[in-house]
């Protein structure tokens, strides 16, 4: 009796995960449109975060700029969000692309943060590699001038 009550509660579960509570909208925004918003969602309230001032002085407003650049409005981009945020695995995976987009972000700045680095070391020992030569030349030629002057 145990086992058919859990077994009967663990498929109630799993098919209310999977029952769509709220029907498709009319105007649903295409899942991998809605990844590439809310990855720019994400970034430009990063941005936000880390240069608010900036923000405040050009008087950009993020979801104007988003519902502009994707031509879409505040309507439809709600009942999108919310039509995929009552199916959870879908809106988990949606998430899950704008994870792996941001990751594959970062790998790229920091590949590029870790080469302008190294480009920048390399330039400092070749410098200083071509100091140490030059000073190594002038030691050369006083010695030489010493050995000259004292011979005769």
């Amino acid at each position: 009796m145990k086992r058919i009550a859990t077994t009967l509660l663990v498929l109630f579960l799993v098919s209310a995960c999977a029952e769509k509570v709220i029907e498709e909208p009319e105007n649903l925004i295409p899942k991998d449109k809605m990844s590439d918003i809310l990855h720019d969602l994400a970034v430009l309230n990063a941005t936000k975060a880390s240069a608010e001032n900036s923000f405040k002085e050009s008087g950009i407003d993020i979801m104007e700029f988003l519902y502009k650049k994707y031509d879409i409005d505040s309507t439809q981009f709600s009942q999108s969000d919310l039509y995929y945020a009552s199916i959870p695995l879908e809106y988990q995976s949606l998430y899950e692309t704008v994870k792996k987009k941001l990751d594959n972000q970062a790998q790229i700045m920091e590949d590029s943060a870790k080469a302008r680095n190294d480009s920048v070391r390399k330039a400092s020992e070749a410098k200083k590699a071509k100091e140490i030569k030059m000073d190594s030349t002038d030691i050369g030629n006083k010695e030489i001038k010493k050995v000259v002057t004292t011979d005769p």
